[in-house]
């Protein structure tokens, strides 16, 4: 079977009974291997990549609707449907489908048989077709029992759907509907009603394009009225014809185009208020309704905007100061359900339908509309924008830069929507989130564009904080004045809230920008006024502002939150929520703890040095002694550089550690016996003594004051320890500087009980505080498990360079462990 390719749209029916979108491309039928069979296969336009790829089962019911759309379900509430751009492309896919089901290419819907039974089968075979009762009165109960009866049955509501459409049986019953209203037959009515619920259920195009045209539609939602579940019939064409009224706010010259309007809001109506709702076995039965409505909307957006005087009206009504205030509003009200409708084009579609707008002036329409007094108006250009912005935020930046040069900050349009923000009415600000949304969409620079010749985001961002930023910060800085806010109602909290929430994503998003802004207006001191709130959200905003502000760990910043003592609102909050165990007191706590972990070393001193007294006395956490702890060590090494520089050496220079070193520190671990611990406390390896530089600094000033013992004391330990059968791990560092010595840290370990290198012996060279003075080289040998190593230690730190180059370092488990001297 030859391949032929065609131009289609894909579309699939979410969970709402909405189709989604997903892409424009080519498509081909043709044998996979892989699902062992003919299938139709979509490639993208625009990639190549691989859109659909479906088997064409023999069991699938295809349906082909409107010339130019093949619909089909995959499996249960999943649909699919191809719309083709060429009415023939379709003609010949739905031949390839046919070809393969050995299905008449005439019909427009394949048949599956599936559900259906032995006897069923050889019924409908034996019956070419379905007879219909004739149209009559006294037989509507029969009429409304074969349809019933033929709903389960694929092959039945084809045969039952082809017998309404070749006969005009609709017709015909919608004629009895008007004798059954002159006789108030009830009876007869509520047969109908059945009949009609039916027709519906069998989910044809070509039924539906009869219902749906303008003598029957009336007749349609008429039967639907007598609904046998309820006492009264409803009240629907009375709502139809005499109070919804078609508001033509610009004349419609193309009488289709009005029709389909007409036909379009009575068919969703129908779908929405007069069938009942569909039960889970019912619903996918209604997809075509779906579809026919889905695919109207499609074609009215299309042929709106292709009628250039009727958008160019639109908008000189719009615009022009002399239009009332009621028409206004329905300009308004008709531009929102039009870009609305826009959600249901293809992309390029959309595309072309947004650059339409563009070119006509959508956006200093807006403008002039959201300058306007009424609260209606301004809501719906609101949505409008949202449509803009969501779809097309560069064009959004680039207008508003543009009438930047020609126009003062007050009217800029960016400046309306945040006074428009700010100045919300409402209680609960539901509009003003709805702003602040759209602002963060338009600074975030995720979607900003960068070419050769310029970058958005740098002009953009120079231009919004030249001309706008003021106006969005104008409310905290009004509030902010004193040292608590001038205003603390339960609204003004929410909006500052929401500036807030705005300011704190541009410090993630906008780096410069925003510090600059930040320093240069001292908005964070104003922001910790804040801090003071009676609403613990907006208290908890204004932290989390200056929690980001800390996480950049900038130094320009910190440097500015010393200089005005910036912490200070923070300990006054957190003394202040007592011993209170909420969100306040762990955010705060959260707070110091990145400081400390992350060794901010200005911040500590700063912290310690100002507010430790106020926090002293915090001990169910160990943040601020945590803290006390840093800062100590930090004023050892500014005292004592040359311990700094021991420990750069230790650090960087003796232990470097590689992967394979601590896997064999881990089979070290897992080897070692109980017997080689004593007093409960394991040995451990020299690489996890430098873990921490803490640990390191005791060790030194021990060696300082303790370098001068005898050679000979040094010599017995070596012979001590060797006779234990295990010497816990230490590390030593040589110095060539002067004199030169060794130092050896020796830790609480496996050494005999008595023996002069035990904890038991505190006066003894190798407990911890005595450290013996050594030879140039000292070499120790230790014997466990008939393992033997030999740890060398050079003079200098010249000789270790060599040695390190020419031969790498033996696995811990393979080398003798270094050994105190």
């Amino acid at each position: 079977m030859t391949d032929t390719r065609r131009r289609v749209k894909v579309y699939t029916l979410n969970e709402d009974r909405q189709w989604d979108d997903r892409g424009t491309g080519h498509v081909s039928s043709g044998y996979v291997e892989r699902l062992k069979g003919m299938s139709l296969l979509v490639r993208a336009e625009s990639d190549g990549s691989l859109l659909l790829e479906s088997k064409i089962n023999p069991n699938t019911a295809y349906q082909k609707q409107q010339d130019t759309l093949i619909v089909w379900s995959e499996a249960e509430n999943y649909d699919l449907a191809l719309s083709f751009q060429e009415k023939a492309g379709c003609d010949e896919i739905w031949e390839k489908i046919c070809q393969v089901q050995g299905k008449d290419p005439s019909v427009d819907i394949t048949q599956d048989l599936v559900d259906e039974s032995e006897e069923e089968r050889f019924d409908d075979m034996s019956s070419p077709g379905l007879e219909l009762p004739s149209c009559e009165l006294s037989r509507l109960e029969e009429i409304a029992e074969l349809v019933a009866s033929s709903l389960p049955s694929p092959l039945r509501r084809e045969k039952l759907a082809l017998a309404l459409e070749n006969e005009g049986y609709i017709k015909k019953l919608l004629e009895l509907f008007h004798v059954c209203e002159d006789l108030e037959n009830i009876e007869g009515l509520h047969h109908l009603y059945e009949i009609i619920k039916g027709i519906f259920l069998l989910n044809r195009t070509a039924l539906f394009e009869v219902m749906f045209s303008e003598e029957c539609i009336m007749d349609v939602i008429g039967c639907l009225e007598y609904d046998p579940a309820l006492s009264q019939p409803r009240k629907h064409r009375e709502f139809l014809t005499k109070t919804a009224r078609f508001k033509e706010v610009i004349p419609i010259s193309d009488p289709e185009l009005k029709q389909k309007i007409h036909q379009t809001y009575r068919v969703q109506y129908i779908q929405d208020m007069v069938l009942p709702t569909p039960s889970v076995f019912e619903e996918n039965m209604l997809s075509t309704l779906h579809s026919f409505i889905f695919f109207n909307k499609v074609e009215i957006v299309g042929m709106l905007q292709e009628d250039e005087k009727f958008l160019t009206d639109l908008f000189a009504q719009l615009t022009d100061e002399a239009t009332d205030e009621e028409k206004r509003q329905e300009l308004v009200n008709f531009l929102k359900e039009f870009c609305a409708f826009s959600q249901t084009l293809q992309p390029q579609n959309r595309d072309a339908f947004f650059k339409t707008l563009s070119n006509m002036g959508i956006l200093p329409a807006l403008e002039v509309i959201l300058g306007m007094d009424d609260t209606q108006v301004r809501s719906a250009a609101t949505d409008i924008f949202s449509y803009l912005v969501e779809y097309n935020p560069s064009m959004v930046r680039e207008f508003v830069m543009q009438e930047a040069q020609q126009n003062d900050d007050d009217i800029l349009l960016i400046n309306l929507i945040i006074e428009h923000m700010i100045c919300d009415t409402d209680p609960e600000l539901g509009g003003a989130v709805q702003l602040m949304g759209l602002l963060r969409t338009l600074v975030d620079p995720e979607n900003m564009l960068a070419t050769a010749n310029k970058t958005e985001k740098t002009e953009f961002l120079g231009f919004f904080y030249k001309h706008c930023m003021h106006v969005l910060t104008a409310p905290l800085l009004a509030n902010t004045t004193e040292d608590k806010p001038s205003k603390d109602d339960f609204q003004t909290a929410q909006l500052l809230a929401l500036v807030l929430e705005l300011l704190t994503f541009c410090v993630e998003h906008h780096t410069y920008h925003i510090k600059n802004y930040i320093i240069n207006k001292d908005i964070l001191r104003r922001v910790l006024v804040l801090m003071a709130s009676k609403h613990a959200f907006l208290a908890l905003c204004a932290l989390r502002f200056k929690r980001k502000i800390i996480g950049l760990k900038d130094e320009f910043y910190n440097r500015y939150i010393m200089k005005s003592f910036l912490f200070e609102p923070v300990v006054k909050a957190f003394l202040n929520n007592g011993s209170r165990y909420n969100l306040m007191n762990s955010a705060i706590i959260e707070m110091f703890e990145f400081i400390r972990v992350e060794d901010i070393k200005s911040l500590t001193a700063h912290v310690i040095e100002n507010y430790w007294k106020a926090l002293e006395d915090v001990d169910y956490v160990q943040t601020f002694k945590g803290l006390k702890l840093r800062f100590e060590q930090q004023r050892e090494r500014q005292d004592n550089p040359k311990l700094d520089s021991m420990r750069s050496i230790l650090r960087n220079h003796r232990y470097r550690r590689d992967a394979r070193t601590l896997e064999d520190e881990e089979e070290m671990w897992f080897n070692t016996d109980e017997d080689d611990m004593e007093d409960g406390e394991p040995v451990v390896s020299p690489s996890d003594k430098t873990k921490n530089d803490d640990d390191i600094m005791d060790p030194i000033s021990k060696f300082m004051e303790r370098k001068k013992l005898k050679e000979s004391e040094e010599k017995e330990v070596l012979l001590k320890t060797n006779l234990s059968g295990r010497q816990s791990p230490s590390f030593k560092l040589s110095l060539s500087s002067g004199t030169k010595t060794n130092l050896t840290s020796q830790s609480p370990a496996a050494n005999l009980p008595g023996s002069p290198g035990s904890p038991g012996s505190p006066g003894s060279p190798g407990s911890p505080g005595s450290v013996p003075k050594s030879t140039s080289q000292t070499a120790a040998i230790t014997t466990k498990g008939g393992l033997v190593g030999l740890v060398d230690y050079p003079d200098d730190d010249e000789d270790d360079d060599e040695d390190e180059d020419k031969e790498e370092t033996p696995p811990l488990s393979k080398k003798a462990k270094f050994e105190s001297s």
